[in-house]
């Protein structure tokens, strides 16, 4: 039986599975808790409710729909995505996929990304501006560039332990970088974790073939102590599906996943759906796009 992986569990996501499943397509939802939707106190311009409903109660229901209709429900986060090679003799898809959480692994032949709009990195001066010329954001894109350098790690929880798995065997060194905040998770023991702010990314010597902007030459923390790096890989809070994309070569432009009509990336089998392909940020739109995006599968998988 083919297998979709939907990576999301609010609107969009939700809205996929029901026409996957339909579809008797095995399919996988995989959320951590109930997202942004979650937080908003009433929904009152939302198609179908005579009277405003929480956004909590709203996510709990579509995920108790999915359920019932047969969708497997797992509570986790995803903090890596990658494509593998497909040697099945049945079926000739071009390519398939390893979905890596915070607890475990799991394959599919088709991947749907509706973790709603990326998460923005904290306003830190620098971080913007040194964009490409040291920070990162991926750190299985990048990790190559710094083979044998210090490199840092920004973020606190599951998705910076990840990055910071990728980058060990690769780089000299790993610092965690928390910008205030306590690790949530337990980090290897070689890493040397700084939990002071952060003042700001400082650059080197401009250099006029990168339009006079110098690279990442160090980090100021409280002010005054400055820790020299040659890199910075962001892995603030969780893994947004921008995140996501890019690490396994889909095209985006800022924190939105380029898609075509059928919410289709560039890569076979990748789809992306709802807040992180922008547009309209409603939970109308989300649900649309994850109606395209699930039947899309269908017919690919088909």
């Amino acid at each position: 039986m083919k297998k979709v992986i939907i990576i999301g569990n609010g609107p969009a996501g939700i809205s996929a599975a029901l026409y996957t499943i339909r579809a008797g397509i095995k399919t996988i939802v995989i959320g951590h808790g109930l997202g942004s939707l979650g937080k908003a106190d009433k929904i009152e311009n939302f198609y179908g409710f005579e009277f405003p409903i929480a956004g909590s109660k709203l996510v709990e229901t579509g995920i108790a729909q999915a359920k019932r209709l047969g969708a497997e429900i797992i509570n986790e986060e995803v903090v890596g995505i990658s494509a593998i090679d497909n040697h099945s003799e049945s079926t000739q898809l071009k390519s398939a996929f390893s979905v890596r959480t915070d607890k475990n692994q799991y394959l599919s032949d088709a991947v749907i990304l509706a973790t709603g709009a990326s998460r923005t990195a904290p306003p830190i001066k620098g971080l913007k501006e040194l964009e490409g010329q040291g920070v990162s954001y991926c750190a299985v894109c990048d990790a190559f560039f710094y083979r044998n350098k210090d490199v840092a790690v920004l973020g606190s929880g599951e998705y910076a332990l990840n990055e910071v798995k990728e980058l060990l065997p690769i780089v000299n060194s790993v610092t965690l970088l928390t910008n205030g905040s306590e690790p949530t998770v337990s980090f290897p023991k070689e890493i040397k974790i700084e939990k002071h702010a952060i003042s700001s990314l400082n650059p080197g010597a401009s250099n006029p073939l990168l339009g006079g902007i110098g690279s990442l030459e160090s980090v100021t923390l409280n002010y005054e102590n400055k820790i020299k790096l040659d890199g910075i890989f962001v892995a603030y809070g969780t893994a947004g599906s921008s995140a996501l994309a890019k690490k396994i070569g889909a095209f985006t432009e800022g924190n939105k996943i380029i898609v075509n009509s059928e919410m289709s990336t560039n890569v076979p089998g990748l789809y992306a759906a709802g807040d992180c392909i922008g547009g309209l940020l409603q939970i109308s739109k989300a649900v649309s796009d994850g109606a395209i995006a699930g039947t899309s599968v269908v017919k690919y998988l088909r």
